[in-house]
């Protein structure tokens, strides 16, 4: 598929798929003419790739953990240094703390909103009616 495909895909813009590219993210093949031939498999790798961005990752460390997301996982690292390896369980912590902020937020939304919509079934609205106006006396 064309850059334009993959991008309406994905959501993601042409410039933003060039810079995945120039990350070595995302290798397309090209054909005679020049033009970049995505295969489509990575519609699900930039949608993997905009996700470890979204958590603070960076191109990096996603380029590093890019093989372990593939099918047949076949992952070798030769440059898998001591410090890479530290950097790694690091990201993977920081996510794991993101995770559970999410949670409490989604699980608290949640909460709110099933008190919301119970009180509108049960019509909790009509038992907070505002006080009637006073009567001005006239003259």
């Amino acid at each position: 598929m064309k850059i334009g495909e993959l991008a309406q895909l994905t959501g993601t813009s042409r410039r933003l798929l060039r810079y995945y590219e120039e990350q070595g993210l995302i290798v397309p093949e090209r054909a005679s003419n020049g033009y970049r031939d995505y295969d489509p498999r990575y519609v699900d790798r930039v949608q993997q790739i905009r996700g470890l961005l979204d958590a603070g990752l960076t191109t990096r460390i996603i380029k590093q953990i890019l093989p372990c997301l593939d099918k047949p996982r076949s992952i070798h690292f030769p440059d898998a240094t001591p410090e890479m390896l530290e950097l790694l369980h690091c990201e993977r912590d920081k996510l794991t703390e993101r995770i559970d902020v999410l949670t409490r937020n989604r699980d608290a939304m949640t909460e709110y909103l099933v008190e919301v919509e119970s009180c509108k079934a049960s019509e909790c609205v009509a038992d907070t009616k505002l006080p009637k106006e006073p009567q001005v006396a006239q003259a």
